[in-house]
């Protein structure tokens, strides 16, 4: 009876030449990475078991070249992760796992609303791990596409992760790029900050709730998240302004930002102090502003994307019972949640498209058939999920 791998490998030759000569090549790359992964402390045994049946999964090269968090309108981005269905289901998590939560919040200092928001937007709690396996998709990204090195340094954490048993290679699936778990860590950060939160003698971030919410909680603390400090403030900036001095990097006195005009959101004052705060503007000076502390960039660290940072920031405020953000973005079109998104998926269903599920991810089917539908009414052609196609379609017979 053939092997998985040489059951796959004809179907690659049947598929094409090309396909057959990636395999090889992956092949070839697969072996020459065996002496350095016995380096780096995975033993001949382990790394034999868990390669010999590996096969490229070319599909992770596309997905390593459009991430959402840096090719999406960040009114697109956030309205979809920051909705009230997520803020609903985070508080929801608040309740569930308190106790957890406090006792995180005490070992490392992370408020409970901030470890939730991580949960909400990196797996809608649980319910979005991602099916690839992980051994696959690091192992392609390891001879394939670009950062090489990087994932080859995240395939070896994993092979040792399935070597130490804290997680089964048949359990160890995650994303695309290598990231697992209820609050999606890749395998080196997982090696380095995971903790054992449930006491049962295994750092588990797929089946344990509590190791991760702890685990998430350890990861900001190292990034030197500061206890009682928020991550900052929506606020109003005065005309004209020099959008010149904003940037995350870019950290002035709180005392050097009033003395510039800026003001909180609702027109009061800035807190008193020489606290360092950077200017961020995530659409530019015509959008919304925010002051960012050093909790903002203990966030940036666990995926260095301003997108990504501000909807953590966004949620847990929600989370907390602060109303929502003030400032409109400078768009006539503005980003839908996911109830529209789903809305928006059966009205295109009523007009005859065939789209697959109603399940609010906006995949390739359904941008094409919103392409179809704005080009029918003459609106621009670009397939996404505003508000404006909604409202079409919404009034259309």
């Amino acid at each position: 009876m053939p092997t998985r791998r040489s059951a796959l490998f004809v179907l690659a030759l049947l598929a094409g030449p090309a396909m057959a000569q990636d395999q090889n090549s992956f092949q070839q790359c697969l072996a020459s990475l065996a002496p350095t992964a016995a380096q780096r402390g995975v033993s001949g045994d382990t790394f034999r078991k868990y390669t010999r049946d590996l096969v490229a999964d070319t599909t992770v090269i596309d997905a390593l070249n459009h991430q959402p968090e840096f090719t999406t309108a960040v009114w697109d981005y956030l309205s979809a992760l920051v909705d009230q269905e997520r803020i609903d289901d985070g508080k929801a998590r608040l309740k569930q796992w308190a106790s957890v939560l406090d006792r995180a919040q005490q070992k490392y200092g992370v408020d409970p609303a901030t470890v939730v928001a991580v949960w909400g937007v990196e797996s809608n709690y649980g319910q979005q791990f991602g099916q690839r396996p992980l051994l696959q998709s690091l192992a392609t990204l390891s001879c394939m596409g670009r950062r090489q090195d990087y994932f080859r340094g995240e395939f070896y954490a994993a092979l040792r992760i399935v070597q130490s048993g804290d997680i089964t290679a048949d359990e160890f699936k995650g994303s695309w790029a290598g990231a697992f778990g209820h609050t999606q860590f890749m395998p080196s950060t997982f090696e380095r900050v995971a903790v054992d939160f449930d006491g049962d003698g295994r750092r588990d971030l797929i089946a344990s709730v509590p190791d991760a919410l702890g685990s998430t909680a350890h990861y900001l603390q190292m990034s030197h998240w500061q206890s009682g400090q928020p991550w900052g403030y929506e606020v109003k900036l005065p005309s004209p302004f020099d959008s010149k001095v904003s940037g995350r990097d870019a950290k002035r006195p709180m005392s050097y930002w009033s003395a510039q005009g800026v003001r909180l959101v609702d027109g009061s004052p800035l807190p008193d102090g020489d606290t360092p705060a950077a200017l961020v503007l995530p659409a530019g000076a015509q959008g919304p502003a925010f002051l960012t502390l050093r909790n903002f960039d203990a966030i940036y660290a666990y995926n260095a994307s301003i997108n990504y940072t501000l909807a953590i920031a966004l949620l847990s405020d929600r989370l907390r019972g602060k109303p929502g953000m003030v400032a409109a973005w400078p768009t006539d079109d503005p980003g839908t949640s996911r109830t529209e998104r789903r809305e928006l998926q059966r009205l295109l269903i009523a007009h005859g498209y065939d789209i697959g599920e109603v399940d609010g991810m906006i995949g390739d089917k359904s941008r094409e058939a919103i392409q179809q539908e704005q080009r029918k009414r003459g609106l621009l052609d670009d397939g996404r999920p505003g508000q404006r196609i909604l409202k079409a379609l919404r009034q259309s017979p």
